[in-house]
């Protein structure tokens, strides 16, 4: 009798298990298979990698901002010209870590190993586009550090499917391949091709719930694209603001390159411009598909607008 009353005790006193990771809804994607879930497990530990540290007292670390998002909004741009930044540390390449099975399979040690080397006051930074639009990262970028400073950088969602086009256009001619008309991938059977990828990408507010059902608003900083084009320096000292880094960039640090159309980059007496890759001429659309395109993104654009409180000077139309 006494052993029973013991063990109804020790039932009642046991603490219950709090979640470490927010709840995700019912009908949120479902989880990974079992191995991706151990590995998460795993990369979330901190003694399962090691900084790697020169003599100078500079090291490789984990980086304490990454920029998601989204491909063809300017992500390039973003990061040379937060590069400009004396406390700024940016990974040259896109990393693909948090999206790629291959990548994310080597472990947080793997993924240290493809950072610069950085002083202790300075702040790494990765960008890789393709993370805003996978449903897997939000949750695995969580799991590493809760406390990550994203950075998002949008522009207009029909443009930046025109962009998407554009590049992968580009990529087929410098290899001699043929590519099929943009008409061909917006129309199917007459009407909008809602399948083509580039407008699923373009769908901002379904990308954004995923990333709050892990991050607050405020640890996401949106940055204007079509704006940081046409007038950078007030983006990117909106960018310092939230990153809580002195005000070092200025507007000397930016000049108007009439020839290719854009701005570049000023920095110590050195001028540099983006890629010639970069600001390409789209492709021609007839008009009534491209107000087609955009009276699409009608809706999807409000439901944004309304899920980060702020609104953006996107071209709509509206069919009367």
């Amino acid at each position: 009798m006494a052993a029973f009353l013991l063990g109804a005790v020790l039932l009642i006193v046991q603490p219950q298990i709090v979640p470490s990771r927010p709840a995700i809804n019912s009908n949120a994607e479902a989880s990974s298979p079992s191995v991706q879930r151990e590995l998460l497990k795993k990369t979330s530990q901190k003694n399962d990698f090691k900084e790697n540290i020169y003599s100078n007292g500079s090291c490789q670390q984990l980086p304490q901002t990454i920029i998601i998002g989204v491909r063809k909004g300017g992500t390039r741009a973003l990061l040379e010209m937060l590069s400009l930044h004396p406390d700024i540390a940016a990974a040259e390449s896109e990393v693909h870590f948090f999206d790629w099975e291959d990548h994310y399979r080597n472990g947080l040690q793997w993924y240290i190993n493809q950072m610069p080397f950085s002083y202790p006051h300075q702040i790494t930074v990765e960008k890789t586009p393709a993370y805003f639009t996978s449903p897997k990262v939000p949750e695995r970028v969580y799991n590493m550090n809760q406390s990550m400073r994203l950075l998002l950088i949008l522009r207009d969602p029909s443009e930046r499917v025109l962009s998407d086009y554009t590049q992968v256009f580009y990529n087929h001619m410098q290899k001699h391949k043929p590519y099929p008309s943009i008409e061909q991938f917006l129309i199917k059977n007459g009407e909008l091709n809602v399948d083509y990828k580039a407008i699923n990408r373009s769908l901002y507010y379904i990308h954004m719930q995923n990333w709050l059902k892990y991050f607050p608003l405020d640890h996401i900083h949106i940055v204007d694209g079509d704006r940081l084009i046409k007038d950078p320096f007030p983006e990117i000292e909106k960018v310092e603001r939230f990153l809580k880094l002195s005000p070092q960039i200025n507007a000397s640090n930016f000049y108007f390159n009439k020839t290719k159309g854009f701005y570049c980059l000023r920095d110590s007496g050195r001028e540099r411009c983006l890629h010639e890759s970069k600001g390409r001429a789209h492709p021609q659309v007839d008009t009534r598909l491209l107000e087609k395109l955009q009276e699409y993104f009608h809706e999807p654009n409000k439901k944004f607008f309304e899920l980060v409180g702020r609104t953006f000077d996107w071209h709509t139309f509206v069919a009367s």
